[in-house]
C-alpha cells in the first residue's frame, strides 16, 4: 500500500514538465477552436450555365411564390386605359407603351386583343399570357345591347385631346402646367434628368422627392418618354467600386457587390444582376438601360 508521500510524488513535475503540459494544453485549446470556426468545405465552382440555371429558378420560384398568396386575385382591366407602370409589369417594352401612347392621342380605341396587338406590336406569347385579363365595355362585345344609337352619340362633343409632350424635352413651364407641381418640384424633376443623364420610363417619376401618386398619375397624362435619350452608359464590367458608386441607383455597398462578384464570377450578364447581394431587382429593366455588357 502507498504511502500519503508517495501519491503526492504522482504529481510532482519539474519545470520541463509543466511547460510540456502548458503546451500541450494550449494545442488542444487552439485545435478545439480551429475546428468549431474554421470552414473545411470545399468551394463548388459554379459554371456559367449551372449560374443562368440557378437564376431562372430564382426567378420562377419568385412568381410562383406571388402567384400563390392567398387572396390573390387578378383583376380585369381595360388595356385602352394601362399606366406605364402596369404595362411594364405586363412585361411591355419602351416601344411597345409608346405606340399605344400615341394611338390613344388621336382619340381611338383597340376594342379586341388582336386590336391591341396591331397597335403596340407585342409577341403572341405576351399577348396570350395578358389578353385573358382584357376587359372592354359593353357596347363593344355586344353592341346590339346599347341603347344608344349612333346618332346620339354624335350629339355629345369631343373631349379635346392633350398634347403629350416628350419628358425629356420639358421646360420648367410646361412642368408646371401640371395640377400639383410647383416651382420646387419642378426643379427637382429636371435636376434629376440632369443626374441621370435622362429619363428611360416614366416610372423614374417615383424617384422624385415631394411627387405623390396623384401628381406622378397627372404628369402621366401629359407626359411620355418618347425616344431613348443618348444616355453615356456605364461598362459595368470595367468600371471601378468608385466609377460605379456615381451612378444614381449604385451606392457603396452594391457597387463593392458587383466588384466582388465579377471578381469571382467574371463577366457579368444582364441576368446576373438580380444574383447580386442588394441589388434593386424591382428596377433592375431600368437600370439596365444605363449599362453596358
Amino acid at each position: 500500500m502507498q504511502t500519503p508521500t508517495n501519491i503526492k510524488s504522482l504529481f510532482s513535475f519539474s519545470k520541463d514538465q509543466r511547460n510540456g503540459i502548458l503546451v500541450l494544453f494550449f494545442m488542444i485549446i487552439s485545435l478545439q477552436l480551429v475546428y468549431c470556426f474554421a470552414d473545411f468545405n470545399t468551394p463548388h465552382q459554379v459554371s456559367a450555365e449551372e449560374q443562368q440555371w440557378i437564376s431562372l429558378q430564382n426567378n420562377l420560384d419568385k412568381n410562383k411564390e406571388v402567384n400563390t398568396k392567398q387572396g390573390y386575385k387578378e383583376y380585369s382591366y381595360n388595356p385602352n386605359f394601362i399606366s406605364d407602370f402596369k404595362a411594364y409589369k405586363l412585361g411591355m417594352s419602351l416601344p411597345e407603351i409608346n405606340r399605344l401612347h400615341l394611338f390613344r392621342q388621336q382619340g381611338k380605341f383597340a376594342n379586341s386583343p388582336k386590336e391591341f396587338q396591331a397597335v403596340t406590336g407585342i409577341s403572341d406569347s405576351l399577348l396570350a399570357v395578358i389578353a385573358p385579363n382584357f376587359k372592354f365595355p359593353d357596347w363593344v362585345n355586344n353592341p346590339h345591347k346599347s341603347s344608344y344609337s349612333k346618332s346620339k352619340w354624335k350629339e355629345f362633343p369631343k373631349k379635346e385631346t392633350l398634347k403629350i409632350l416628350d419628358i425629356n424635352q420639358a421646360t420648367k413651364e410646361e412642368l408646371m402646367k401640371v395640377y400639383g407641381i410647383g416651382d420646387a418640384i419642378s426643379d427637382r424633376i429636371l435636376k434629376q434628368k440632369e443626374i441621370l443623364g435622362g429619363f428611360v420610363s416614366m416610372d423614374q417619376m417615383t424617384d422624385v422627392w415631394g411627387l405623390t401618386p396623384e401628381v406622378i398619375d397627372e404628369l402621366d397624362k401629359y407626359f411620355i418618354v418618347e425616344s431613348l435619350p443618348k444616355l453615356k452608359k456605364i461598362n459595368i464590367n470595367n468600371a471601378s467600386i468608385k466609377e460605379l458608386g456615381q451612378f444614381y441607383y449604385f451606392k457603396y455597398p452594391i457597387s463593392k457587390s458587383i466588384v466582388t462578384y465579377r471578381s469571382m464570377n467574371g463577366d457579368l450578364k444582364i441576368e446576373d444582376l438580380s444574383n447580386i447581394k442588394g441589388f434593386p431587382v424591382d428596377k433592375l429593366k431600368i437600370i439596365a438601360l444605363y449599362l453596358e455588357f
